[in-house]
């Protein structure tokens, strides 16, 4: 359904996309974008890259530097690659991923008007990434893995991908409390970023479980759902009592690293431990300290 989804934003105009939420559908008349972030003074920034798609500006705390090789995770059409690129440099290496073939083929598009060679576009699934390990210096995505069903492999990738010592940057969008079941069951709100969201401190336990490091969360904003919206999933009185409740959509950027070289971290499938640097068996559980 998501794939299906973002094929279709691929196609549509910024206009269409920038008034809806978070490109799901014709969202609200008390609102222009209920997520989106401002790029405009962002240097990099590419108009026709931005659907108006995420939820932050999750290379705003990414620290990317000269020659740093970049990977952003559902990448779109390019937006966040470019910004990216304009940080890292042209001795530097930006890569896209994004499992749908329309916005790849809209990102490299973009990619080959703005003339950027060091800027490359792959299609796969975050919980697989076509990628080799330890080889990226930093991950950037922005309201992407909110949308992708194992949260903890998709981490898992990150954790793989990056180098030791390297870091990521992430947008997102999490829930404090109970979400009203209507909200979380509807695949409108599911593809528009907010119905398939974790509760915030379960998201960031995957973090933490992983085995990653100084885990920040840089920037959070309130995502206010608009009373038109919210009316199509409750009644009356159940929009009265949300709103009562302490419950809430939040979106939320996190930076963390992954340790250096000789330290170990649990594996993906959180059981047991593996050296950071080649991915070898510590020879110990995943409980102990074995670095």
């Amino acid at each position: 359904m998501v794939r299906a989804k973002y094929a279709e934003i691929a196609l549509q105009d910024k206009g269409t996309n920038a008034s809806s939420c978070c490109g799901a559908g014709g969202c609200s008349t008390e609102v222009y974008n209920i997520m989106t972030d401002d790029y405009s003074k962002l240097e990099g920034y590419a108009p026709d890259a931005d659907l108006g798609l995420g939820c932050g500006l999750p290379t705003e705390f990414a620290g990317i530097k000269s020659g740093d090789t970049v990977l952003d995770l559902g990448s779109g059409a390019g937006n966040d690659c470019f910004v990216a690129r304009h940080e890292t440099g042209v001795d530097g290496r930006v890569i896209g991923v994004d499992f749908t073939p329309e916005m790849i083929a809209k990102a490299r598009e973009n990619a080959t008007k703005l003339g950027f060679a060091n800027v490359e576009f792959r299609q796969g699934d975050i919980e697989a990434l076509p990628l080799s390990a330890n080889m990226v210096d930093v991950v950037v995505s922005n309201c992407v893995l909110n949308l992708v069903p194992d949260k903890r492999k998709a981490f898992g990738e990150v954790m793989r991908v990056l180098k030791p010592g390297g870091h990521f940057s992430i947008s997102d969008v999490v829930v404090r409390g109970e979400i009203p079941p209507r909200l979380r069951e509807s695949a409108e709100m599911y593809a528009g970023c907010v119905s398939g969201a974790l509760e915030e401190g379960a998201y960031l336990g995957i973090i933490h479980d992983l085995g990653f490091e100084r885990v920040t969360v840089s920037k959070r904003k309130p995502i206010i759902v608009p009373d038109d919206i919210l009316a199509r999933y409750l009644s009356a009185e159940e929009i009265a009592a949300y709103k009562a409740s302490s419950a809430g959509t939040f979106s939320i950027t996190v930076t963390a690293h992954k340790a250096d070289a000789t330290c170990c971290a649990p594996n993906a499938e959180g059981t047991a431990k593996v050296k950071l640097a080649t991915g070898e068996a510590c020879g110990c559980g995943v409980d102990s300290t074995c670095c």
